[in-house]
């Protein structure tokens, strides 16, 4: 069978108000993408969006988007998740044969709707959406809460977390700008705004403008467009249950089974020996402790005492992670244009040493509810 390389990506610039229409974010996203190695629209075979119609305001959403996102008469469809997921949905069409080159783009401008409101429409609609108890972040302080108490884990840990990737945030010139913050404390993080008890605003990963795309091509034609593609090695995905109160929230089942799966395809044995870098989609500074402990990095209840720093033992969000920029239907497309840079050595002011295989992943639903995981190599192959 054959492999998918990527060999091209853009992002826009992320924005809490960007300075665009959305087709025009849009098309300077996917053009972008095309002249990264210099091919034109009618090289594109198939085009997947990661788009909602909940965020768009309207059903169908992706029919407007068809002209600006590069899709005209082409083979195209939308995902309403994580732009992770579209990714694969790429990958999938890339490897059935049919396709040369799969376009795989992703964005949304929350500065034109309000975010968590409507995160609403996701609950139950008979018993919790009238309560309108449950959004983003009643969940987030939720899942916060048991990770804390399960594990006997203080609040200053988490916030540490926090610290980390709005420093990281601060080296990254793609990152959101609101983001960067050198001089950041674990004080200034505990004392920032509570959004829902336990988590403060500095530990949340604030919605922004902004969209991503990345080009997918089979092995064959992977390697006539460049010579040094990164190929996809393993993916995994995995959902647990809908309803809160049928979870474990203090860890990340979904995460664990994808992580096994994406491992497997790879060859990956032992995680903490062998992925150089990982760059994990969290909504939360709490989640990056879970996720991590998931993958295996560490025991459960361990995450705070794990070396993520650029510089540790087991980087994590060397970019800032979903802290740096988390553009909903984006974020996860964000992450492996991130891990990305870090094995083709141009993740400039945050770069790990000698990276030749990292992991990338999104999520989507209430307190991560779903999972993807991708392993990434460079390499001939």
């Amino acid at each position: 069978m054959d492999k998918v390389g990527i060999v091209g990506y853009y992002q826009v610039q992320p924005s809490l108000n960007l300075n665009m229409g959305r087709y025009e974010m849009i098309f300077n996203t996917v053009r972008g993408a095309l002249d990264s190695v210099g091919l034109k629209r009618k090289d594109v075979t198939s085009v997947v969006s990661a788009t909602n119609d909940y965020y768009d305001g309207r059903t169908i959403s992706n029919c407007f988007t068809v002209e600006a996102g590069g899709a005209y008469l082409k083979d195209e469809s939308k995902v309403e998740m994580d732009g992770a997921y579209a990714v694969y949905y790429g990958l999938l069409r890339a490897l059935s044969g049919h396709h040369k080159l799969v376009l795989v783009w992703g964005g949304s401008m929350p500065s034109c709707f309000p975010y968590s409101s409507s995160t609403l429409l996701s609950t139950d609609p008979t018993f919790e959406r009238p309560l309108e108890i449950i959004n983003d972040l009643t969940a987030g302080g939720l899942q916060m809460r048991a990770y804390m108490n399960k594990f006997d884990v203080p609040a200053e840990d988490i916030a540490q977390v926090a610290v980390k990737n709005h420093k990281n945030a601060a080296k990254n010139t793609s990152s959101l700008p609101e983001s960067r913050m050198p001089d950041i404390s674990t004080e200034t993080v505990l004392n920032s705004d509570v959004l829902s008890s336990p988590v403060t605003e500095l530990m949340y990963s604030q919605p922004c403008d902004a969209a991503a795309c990345i080009l997918l091509a089979p092995e064959q034609q992977a390697l006539k467009i460049r010579d040094d593609p990164v190929w996809i090695t393993g993916v995994g995905y995995s959902q647990e249950t809908y309803y809160l109160g049928d979870r474990d929230l203090s860890r990340s089942q979904s995460m664990q089974d994808a992580a096994q799966m994406a491992f497997r395809m790879a060859g990956v044995k032992d995680a903490k020996k062998e992925i150089d870098v990982a760059e994990l989609y969290e909504h939360f500074s709490h989640e990056e402790l879970i996720f991590a402990e998931a993958l295996g990095f560490c025991d459960p209840g361990q995450g705070p005492s794990l070396s993520t720093e650029i510089s540790g033992g087991i980087p994590i969000n060397p970019s800032g992670g979903g802290m740096s920029g988390n553009a909903p239907c984006a974020t996860g497309i964000i992450r492996l244009i991130e891990a990305i840079k870090q094995i083709t050595g141009e993740a400039k002011g945050y770069q790990v040493k000698d990276v030749q295989r990292a992991i990338a992943s999104g999520q989507n639903g209430f307190c991560a509810q779903t999972n993807m995981l991708f392993v990434l190599e460079g390499g001939s192959k």
